[in-house]
């Protein structure tokens, strides 16, 4: 009787188990450390512990008068505070890296599932500034744009103009997927290189030396 095939827990679009090779290979100390940060940045934001510190300030303040308001009082607080302080800053750095992940994950899972966005898009925060900032032009022409239209809504893409790594050399440009994994072109891309028309690389490249 034939047995199913062994699912490939490492294939592209899988999601990681608990029972997985994969999770076994987790680091226990860096696994604990993420659960103990996102324990402490939750209680840190609840009423309680606001109202804890804010007692604990008033408690200081009204046994300042026993200790003459002397540099050891002051000392206390002060102390206090930035050891608090130096510790939370890893904790709320830790949960924030966290959910920025998430959120680019979840992000990047809707530009792969629409039709019409691009998914060139995805991974966007792995470019330097500038590059940001040249993607950033094409969404302030067409919020432009829009705004001497009509009241129909245009539907445009970045693949019309080119990602800003367009016009670097072939050695600095990433790793494109085989062809079974690669997304079919769609929507004004497609019409433009059906029509022999330029390339986003040279449109880019022609918008960057005019603006030079």
């Amino acid at each position: 009787m034939p047995t199913a095939p062994e699912r490939d827990d490492d294939a592209l679009g899988s999601m990681p188990t608990t029972n997985t090779p994969a999770y076994a290979r987790h680091s226990v100390l860096l696994t604990a450390f993420d659960r103990f940060a996102s324990q402490v940045t939750r209680w840190a934001g609840s009423p309680v512990a606001f109202a804890l510190a804010l007692t604990s300030v008033a408690v200081w303040a009204a046994v300042g008068h026993f200790f003459q308001y002397s540099e050891n009082w002051q000392l206390v607080i002060n102390t206090g505070t930035t050891i608090v302080t130096f510790l939370m800053v890893f904790m709320i750095q830790q949960s924030q890296n966290k959910d920025s992940i998430a959120l680019h994950l979840k992000l990047n899972e809707l530009l792969a599932a629409s039709k019409q966005a691009s998914n060139r898009m995805i991974g966007i925060e792995g470019l330097d500034e500038q590059d940001l900032r040249d993607v950033a032009e094409f969404y302030v022409r067409l919020a432009e744009r829009a705004k001497h239209g009509g009241q129909g809504k245009e539907t445009h893409s970045i693949d019309e103009e080119g990602m800003p790594t367009d016009h670097r050399p072939e050695a600095a440009r990433p790793q494109s997927l085989p062809d079974e994994r690669r997304a079919p072109e769609t929507g004004s891309r497609a019409a433009a290189a059906s029509a022999g028309g330029p390339g986003p690389a040279a449109a880019y490249a022609s918008r960057r030396a005019a603006s030079s």
